[in-house]
């Protein structure tokens, strides 16, 4: 057993990487480029490099180094083989093996999404539950179940994928995943716009929005102005994601949602649109889920990772 763990947060631009002590203070914090060229073939060989020039900065002997932790992009099995993370060129990737390899160091991996409600639930907005559902409400919607502070991943590493939940029979447009009424249509950054979008095209209620990019902070500040169609469209927003949450709250019964990604950025005012349609399609049993948001921000990513090794040991 150590005193120090790294938790590494791979995305398609940059890793995020932090050393933390055993009670999860942060010591370090850094970035390196993501090198996604030949199929991603230099990741995990710039990471271990960097764990190294780390540890040897630090003086510290391997023998103090608990072990790494990995969030990517993907899904990832019980042995640590990733699927395919198409944002980082990888197919089949046995990254546990490859970084303990590589490294000589004990690694753990997890999916991003995962790794981000592992996160929160540790150092951020859900401390003090041990059963919440994270909610990441960005360009898509990433979700990461936990119940009993255990990860919910599946068979497959695919657990957790809320935002591809079924939500609208008679959606025309296909989801980035090739269906059709995916829940991330409507209740993501990239769904407010697109429904802002509809209102305006539906009525010639004048708009602040009409004179401005569109984006879910655009929507969000007009509503707090008083903006008609901005409203509507929050409306619209909220009705679908909290119906969609409601469905998840029946099922798993957590303590809490916790919300992040760019659109938590609007703040409380997101709640007053989430809750009502919730607690009209929620089982009355699952209605008393608090909604939280997240704290953490990009760091959450870097804190799960570190946090998947602590479980590994203490299992």
């Amino acid at each position: 057993m150590g005193n120090y763990v790294f938790g590494v947060d791979v995305g398609g631009t940059s890793v995020k990487m932090g050393l933390f002590n055993m009670e999860g203070m942060a010591v370090d914090k850094w970035e390196i480029p993501t090198r996604t060229e030949g199929n991603g073939e230099h990741i995990l060989p710039d990471i271990a490099e960097s764990i190294h020039k780390k540890i040897a900065e630090k003086q510290y002997g391997k023998e103090e180094i608990a072990g790494i932790g990995i969030a990517v992009p993907g899904p990832v099995n019980g042995v640590g083989v990733v699927n395919k993370a198409v944002n980082l060129g990888w197919n089949v990737t046995p990254v546990k093996e490859i970084m303990e390899k590589l490294s000589g160091i004990s690694t753990e991996v997890g999916n991003d999404a995962n790794v981000a409600a592992l996160g929160e639930m540790w150092k951020g907005g859900g401390q003090g539950h041990t059963s919440l559902v994270m909610v990441t409400l960005g360009t898509g919607i990433g979700g990461g179940v936990i119940v009993d502070g255990r990860l919910v991943t599946g068979t497959d590493g695919a657990g957790g994928e809320i935002g591809h939940m079924h939500i609208m029979d008679d959606e025309e447009e296909a989801c980035n995943c090739g269906c059709k009424g995916c829940l991330e249509q409507y209740g993501s950054a990239t769904g407010i716009v697109r429904l802002a979008k509809k209102v305006l095209a539906e009525t010639d209620e004048p708009s602040v929005l009409r004179d401005t990019e569109i984006t879910a902070k655009a929507v969000f500040d007009a509503v707090k102005e008083g903006d008609k169609a901005a409203r509507e469209a929050a409306e619209r927003f909220g009705g679908i994601l909290g119906k969609g949450l409601a469905v998840i709250a029946s099922v798993l019964n957590p303590a809490a949602f916790v919300i992040g990604g760019g659109v938590s950025k609007a703040g409380e005012i997101l709640f007053d649109f989430i809750r009502p349609p919730f607690e009209k399609y929620v089982f009355p049993g699952s209605r008393d889920a608090k909604f939280v948001l997240a704290t953490l921000g990009n760091d959450a990513g870097i804190y799960g990772a570190a946090k998947l090794v602590l479980d590994a040991e203490q299992e």
